[in-house]
């Protein structure tokens, strides 16, 4: 077993991309960590992913877009947050003066709700 801290070994120098590095996949959930620096989603882009998302702001700030709502949901650490599949959304900013640390888990989406449970 290897000891790593959250919140070491992030890239000297951020480009125009977050850094992201995948720590488990099990084939059924998948855990990666996003570390961001300014950045932020490309204009109109969405992400649109198939599976489940739920994240956690461990450090710095950021806020969410989601396509169906006007209103940005602005994390501060602790901040954490179910996305279900194909729920599309956006990251509108993060701090540009300070890491921002995500964790993001990934899993297979839930089934609907079943219509006929009344």
């Amino acid at each position: 077993m290897d000891l790593e801290n959250l919140f070491e070994d992030f890239p000297e120098e951020f480009g125009d991309e977050e850094f992201m590095e995948e720590l488990i996949d099990d084939g059924n959930v998948r855990i990666e960590r996003i570390v961001s620096h300014g950045h932020s989603s490309p204009d109109e882009f969405w992400y649109d992913q198939e599976e489940d998302e739920w994240v956690v702001l461990l450090s710095g700030a950021a806020a969410l877009v989601f396509d169906d709502e006007d209103e940005e949901v602005v994390l501060r650490p602790g901040d954490h947050i179910r996305i279900p599949a194909h729920r599309k959304h956006r990251v509108s900013w993060t701090s540009p003066g300070e890491e921002t640390v995500w964790l993001a888990v990934f899993s297979p989406a839930a089934p609907p709700p079943d219509s006929n449970d009344s």
